[in-house]
């Protein structure tokens, strides 16, 4: 099994800043706020969580092919 990475660069869709943060591995992050512009930044549509629509690596369970968020699908 690969090792699951534990940090992503999130990109701010209003103003372009970029951030590295550390991803919580017991569970998901649905709002970040950008340290730049303050935009608050949510999970798109179909995305479990901001490091799944916005950062460079997909959120833990999402890396390991589980369900994210309590998902049972």
């Amino acid at each position: 099994m690969a090792e699951v990475k534990l940090q992503s660069t999130l990109a701010c869709p209003a103003c372009g800043h970029r951030a590295t943060e550390i991803m919580p591995t017991t569970a998901c992050q649905f709002f970040y706020e950008c340290t730049a512009c303050h935009t608050l930044l949510r999970p798109k549509e179909g995305d479990c969580c901001v490091f799944c629509s916005y950062g460079t690596v997909p959120c833990p369970p999402i890396q390991q092919h589980s369900p994210c968020c309590g998902s049972t699908t």
